[in-house]
């Protein structure tokens, strides 16, 4: 089969035109853009918080009852066969692709925007405030999150792994609550292009706000200033990187750099705690645990509906991260499904609830630990530096003040980078996964289609990122939450439907 056979051009150009054809008036005109999408997005928020709230809580619901149903010891595979990857790497994998290079960037300093806009009757700035801040931290990267994030895979999982269906698309999932005709007629496709689109657009946005992680550190290391060319400079070796990844092949590449990253991770995390304030950090991050734990229900399902001033930071911004992760969702649930050959149900699902959420905790743990620690003691004034938009800017600041400072800021942006390089290499597998005409139940998606996805993304993130246009498209991938939420319900619907037609529950298990 030729090169151009390995592709559906019939998802792929339409998304892809559509992505194109978004991005260039929120390029022209970004101000007035981004004030029209705010303003829609607003709307929705206040609409709809307590909708997007309980989304979250019944997709936990959901995802513990699949878990511990019958439908939990269900194989995706052969049941004699073993897992594809072992524990450790089959957690890696998921850590690194579900949080790893997001939480480098925020990790240190969301606290900061809960400590500016803390919850109604907390006064901003004050310790009570702070607690809130790191607490909320966690709480983003929990267990609603990561509901959000593996609910489809079930359903994803079973037609490749069980069904052994040749095509990892939304649309063959679905073939069995709508027929032949909608999954490969018209319905079908608007449900493929929609997938596409909101993991282009994520995948841009992603690769726009990653990039900074690595050069406002570059440069403090460096002294020198921040360009577009250092950017592009970093973008080209991030590339490089994963068209290394991407040619050794997910058990050599993503595997790998994967398995290898915890270690480094690890010892990063283990380096600012015994060069830095490792006391404080570890009572701070027993206070942060003791507070979310304390507050839970409150972080989850609390709207400030009675209280005047309208909603603080925590309230908006959760229904915010929910409906962009609800944009993700899909690829996560792709991915997911695709490397899980080999597990249950239940082991595929609290995989993905438990191994993230604990590494999420403690790398908020520490890196937020640290920059408190540094307001609190160092007069560092870090939340004015956030008020001011400089959030990047004091990540190199905070590093520098430890001991060692230059190689505890080339670790984290070592670090950085090879989270970055593997959300990109799991991307853009997922992508090529998806439009590839290839049986997906029997092959890997092809090396140069991989490529020429994370060329296209790049250069589009990239024109964005020079020219403007880049705010906007997020505000849009979190609108595009909206529709997938639908779809992810319809695939939890498929997956039950799916394993009782097959009875999958008894035939379908390890003895």
């Amino acid at each position: 089969m030729g090169k151009k056979g390995l592709i559906d051009y019939k998802i792929f150009i339409p998304a892809l035109l559509i992505v194109i054809a978004i991005s260039i008036p929120f390029a022209m005109y970004e101000a007035k853009s981004l004030e029209l999408l705010n303003s829609i997005f607003d709307s929705i928020v206040t609409s709809f918080t307590w909708g997007y709230l309980w989304y979250g809580i019944i997709l936990v619901v959901a995802g513990l009852y699949l878990s511990f149903s019958k439908y939990g010891k269900v194989v995706l595979g052969d049941p004699k066969e073993k897992p594809r990857f072992s524990l450790f790497e089959y957690s890696s994998i998921l850590i690194a692709m579900g949080l790893g290079s997001t939480i480098m960037r925020t990790g240190m300093l969301q606290w900061t925007s809960v400590a500016n806009d803390p919850p109604a009757g907390v006064e901003a700035g004050s310790p009570e405030a702070i607690l809130w801040g790191n607490a909320y931290s966690m709480f983003l990267w929990g267990f609603q999150v990561f509901a959000i994030f593996v609910l489809i895979a079930p359903a994803m999982g079973y037609i490749l792994h069980v069904r052994k269906r040749p095509l990892m698309r939304v649309s063959e999932a679905c073939r069995s609550l709508f027929g032949d005709k909608f999954s490969d007629g018209i319905g079908g496709k608007i449900f493929d292009i929609l997938f596409l689109v909101s993991i282009l657009s994520g995948a841009a946005v992603t690769l726009g706000l990653g990039a900074p992680i690595v050069t406002y550190n570059l440069a403090h290391l460096m002294n020198i200033e921040i360009t577009f060319t250092l950017t592009l400079i970093v973008t080209i070796v991030w590339v490089f990187l994963f068209s290394l990844s991407a040619y050794a092949g997910i058990e050599k590449g993503i595997k790998r750099l994967s398995t290898l990253n915890m270690y480094l991770a690890g010892a990063l995390g283990l380096f600012i705690i015994f060069a830095g304030p490792g006391i404080f950090i570890l009572n701070y991050f027993s206070d942060s645990v003791s507070f979310l734990i304390s507050n839970y229900i409150n972080l989850s399902l609390s709207t400030d509906s009675v209280h005047e001033g309208g909603m603080s930071h925590v309230q908006s911004n959760t229904v915010f991260f929910f409906a962009y992760s609800a944009t993700w969702a899909m690829l996560h649930g792709v991915f997911a499904a695709k490397i899980s050959r080999g597990r249950t149900v239940k082991e595929m699902i609290l995989t993905y609830f438990l191994a993230p959420t604990l590494i999420s905790w403690i790398a908020t743990g520490i890196l937020g630990g640290l920059g408190v620690y540094q307001y609190l003691n160092k007069d560092m004034n870090i939340l004015k530096l956030v008020q001011n938009e400089e959030r990047m800017a004091a990540i190199p600041e905070i590093l520098s003040t430890l001991p060692l400072g230059w190689l505890a800021i080339t670790l984290f942006m070592i670090v950085a980078l090879i989270f970055l390089t593997t959300t990109l290499d799991s991307t853009t597998y997922t992508v090529a996964a998806y439009t590839s005409t290839r049986d997906m139940s029997k092959f890997e998606p092809p090396k140069t289609l991989r490529i020429i996805i994370a060329a296209i993304i790049t250069v589009v993130a990239l024109v964005l990122m020079r020219i403007g246009g880049l705010p906007p498209l997020e505000v849009v991938s979190g609108l595009m939450g909206l529709p997938i939420i639908v779809i992810q319900f319809i695939l939890i619907w498929a997956a039950i439907k799916m394993m009782n037609e097959d009875k999958a529950f008894k035939y379908n298990i390890r003895k």
